[in-house]
């Protein structure tokens, strides 16, 4: 009842206008286009974010804005006009219209060849249903369509195209009929221009990645046929100019060569009178939920030669060291996702040094202080970011980009932060324990990624043979129930076997057991602990043959740099944060409350005591194992 109501209310309306002279519809359109450029508040916002994405650094924001006032006016003119175009006869409408270049159509059809004209939503892109009937005489003509919701309306469009000799096939029915039109000689215009969702293949337009519809390639690579790019240009004051492109050249290309070549086209026909595209249209809309692009059944092409606008994704990493360590993989999975992508990992300033070393990262930007209000203004600086992934729980890292305005918010909910998220990953009921790196990759599986679980192995203790250098790290920022009580007793022992020279790693924290280890080995070490930064720390450690752990953020960053690490675990869990790829020790022996996951041990330290020096110096010597045979 609603639809037929709306019928009717359309009718009446479409009635009238066609009582009146075309110029006072235009006119009127004009009039209409621009109250709604003043009252559409959110489609202004849509056009002139469309505009800047194909103008920026080409064009003023003045000149952006302009566009964009001035397309309201022209696509309400060029609409209010298709709706008259049906009432007037051919020869009257020709009278408004300069037609270009029209000898490319004729003289395919002399050849006896088909054409597929790809279409664009430029200037009043409706006339084309009377154009290529006119033009096309003696040859069948048809358009592929979208269903109109309305049924009423929809079957009145319909009735109104097939009226002037064009067939109709809608896209839901396949494109049979559409092969068998273009096999027996006819033409058939497509439009080319909108989001193809899912089906799309992505490749650029104005430089961007799009999805876009190989439906027009496709049907001319089955049916042989010409490649025609066609549009309808205002002109001046309810006037027109009909243009009519080249065929695409190399017929024989690829399907999606070929439909590349028709989005550089139609970006020609674009740049000819900017305000008069469709801009209100979300061209280069972010899918969801997969905005990494490489699972698409079509994937990604991209013209020889062309330099892609980025799609920049700003990653909020986590605040902790072993977390952050954790996620790189999920990162570099991120990254490899779509070839525009521009990664920028947002972090606490103390681990900045961290993120600089991962290449695939873009831009590391450092969080001074714990303001939210200040990180998102410090985003806000920034070239816009397309979407923002959190890796942390925390609410405060959602508000950050919340405030931000970053339209993409993608993480995991929970913390109060659910209505701050507009995209997080379904949850699953985990088999058993998960490693932390796996829960990162699983968010980064649902936006799109590939996933390959392949961890490089860490170097051969064996590298140096006259000299080792082994790292260290006795304590635990996590608390004491981290920290094995033995480390001095096995570095003393390999030293006492081996040319080994012990470098000892820490927070300020961590000084009196440095202190301990430091008297026990004299010469035999370095106490760096409470002395480095980060940056240090990551070149000295870089350096080292061997690191003895317990479970700390250290033993992230020497797997990350592909140390080998001799690990012991008590309270935590080595099946959810241990080092991952060979190369590497952990000693853990399992007893009845472990893992606690506790700060300090409430019981006798029973896991920790329960790992003997022995078995660690066992297994540093088998780590070493190769050097003797080797000398």
């Amino acid at each position: 009842m609603v639809d037929y109501a709306v019928y009717l209310l359309y009718r009446i309306g479409t009635g009238l206008f066609g009582l009146l002279p075309l110029p006072l519809v235009f006119a009127i359109g004009q009039i209409g286009g621009l109250i709604a450029w003043l009252v559409l508040p959110q489609y202004r916002k849509l056009a002139l974010c469309n505009v800047r994405i194909a103008f920026a650094g080409e064009l003023s924001e003045k000149q952006m804005r302009w566009i964009v006032r001035r397309h309201f006016q022209q696509l309400g003119a060029n609409l209010l006009c298709s709706v008259k175009f049906p009432q007037m006869p051919t020869e009257k409408i020709l009278r408004r219209v300069q037609i270009e270049n029209l000898e490319h159509i004729e003289n395919c059809f002399r050849k006896k060849q088909p054409v597929v004209l790809f279409l664009s939503h430029i200037g009043s892109w409706e006339f084309c249903t009377r154009l290529f009937p006119y033009f096309l005489r003696g040859h069948r003509t048809a358009t592929i369509y979208q269903r109109i919701r309305n049924p009423h309306i929809d079957r009145h469009v319909r009735e109104v195209r097939s009226r002037f000799g064009l067939e109709v096939f809608e896209r839901s029915e396949g494109f049979a009929k559409a092969i068998e039109l273009l096999r027996s000689g006819g033409g058939i215009g497509i439009l080319m221009d909108q989001h193809a969702g899912d089906g799309g293949l992505w490749t650029p337009f104005f430089c961007k990645l799009a999805s876009t519809t190989p439906l027009p390639a496709l049907l001319a690579r089955r049916t042989q046929a010409a490649l025609i790019g066609f549009a309808v240009h205002t002109d001046g004051f309810a006037r027109w100019r009909a243009i009519a492109g080249p065929p695409i050249e190399g017929a024989g290309e690829s399907i999606e060569k070929l439909t590349a070549r028709g989005n550089e086209i139609v970006e020609e026909q674009v740049r000819r009178v900017p305000e008069d595209w469709f801009w209100v249209h979300n061209r280069w809309k972010t899918p969801r939920p997969n905005f990494l692009l490489a699972k698409y059944k079509r994937g990604v092409f991209l013209p020889d030669g062309i330099e892609l606008k980025p799609f920049r994704i700003l990653i909020r990493s986590s605040n902790w060291l072993g977390d952050a360590v954790m996620s790189v993989p999920a990162v570099r999975a991120i990254k490899s996702g779509r070839p525009d992508t521009h990664v920028s990992i947002a972090v606490p300033e103390k681990l900045a040094a961290l993120w600089k070393i991962v290449p695939e990262v873009d831009e590391v930007i450092a969080l001074p202080s714990k303001s939210v209000v200040a990180a998102a203004r410090l985003f806000c600086r920034r070239p816009p970011f397309d979407v923002a992934i959190l890796f942390p729980n925390s609410l405060r890292s959602a508000l950050e980009v919340f405030l931000a305005g970053i339209p993409r918010r993608v993480g995991w909910r929970g913390h109060w932060r659910r209505w701050l998220i507009n995209q997080s990953p379904r949850e699953s009921i985990p088999l058993g324990i998960v490693h932390q790196t796996y829960k990162y990759l699983e968010l980064a599986t649902t936006l799109g990624a590939v996933v390959r679980a392949q961890f490089p192995a860490a170097n051969s203790v064996t590298d140096r043979r006259e000299q080792f250098r082994f790292g260290l790290c006795p304590g635990a920022e996590y608390g004491p129930a981290k920290q094995w009580p033995h480390f001095a007793e096995v570095a003393q022992e390999i030293a006492a076997r081996f040319p080994v020279h012990w470098v000892l790693f820490g927070t300020a924290g961590d000084g009196a057991i440095g202190a301990k280890i430091t008297a026990m080995l004299g010469d035999k070490c370095v106490n760096r602990i409470g002395q480095t930064t980060l940056e240090q720390l990551i070149n000295e450690l870089r350096d080292c043959d061997l690191l003895l752990t317990n479970d700390t953020g250290t033993m992230h960053l020497a797997n990350l740099l592909r140390v080998p690490t001799v690990s012991i675990f008590g309270s935590t869990e080595p099946q959810r944060t241990g080092p991952l790829g060979q190369g590497h020790r952990i000693f853990r022996h399992h007893v009845e409350c472990s893992p606690c996951f506790l700060r300090e041990c409430p019981l006798d330290f029973r896991c920790m005591a329960a790992v003997t020096s022995a078995e660690v110096i066992t297994g540093i010597e088998q780590m070493m194992a190769r050097r003797g045979a080797m000398e």
